[in-house]
C-alpha cells in the first residue's frame, strides 16, 4: 500500500506509483497503467503468489549497507 497525494493505492496501482519514483528502467513499467485495473491486479496477484519460487526467499531480513540505504525513498 502506498499513500500518494492523500490517496491510498493498493496492488498494481501502488506498484506503478513506486516504479515511477525509481530510476530508469523502472518508470517504463508505467505503460502497464493503460491496462484496466482488473487485469493489472490479476497480474499482480500472479506475481505475488509465485514471487518466492521465481526470486527466492531468505530466512532473515537484510540490513542495508550505507550505499543501499541511500537508494531508499523517503
Amino acid at each position: 500500500m502506498v499513500i500518494e497525494q492523500g490517496r491510498a493505492l493498493e496492488r498494481s496501482d501502488a506498484a506503478l506509483a513506486i516504479a515511477r519514483r525509481l530510476p530508469f528502467p523502472w518508470p517504463m513499467f508505467g505503460v502497464f497503467g493503460v491496462l484496466p485495473r482488473g487485469i493489472r491486479d490479476a497480474l499482480y496477484r500472479i506475481l505475488a503468489r509465485h514471487r518466492y519460487r521465481w526470486f527466492g526467499r531468505t530466512s532473515e531480513c537484510m540490513v542495508p549497507t550505507p550505499e543501499l540505504r541511500s537508494r531508499f525513498l523517503d
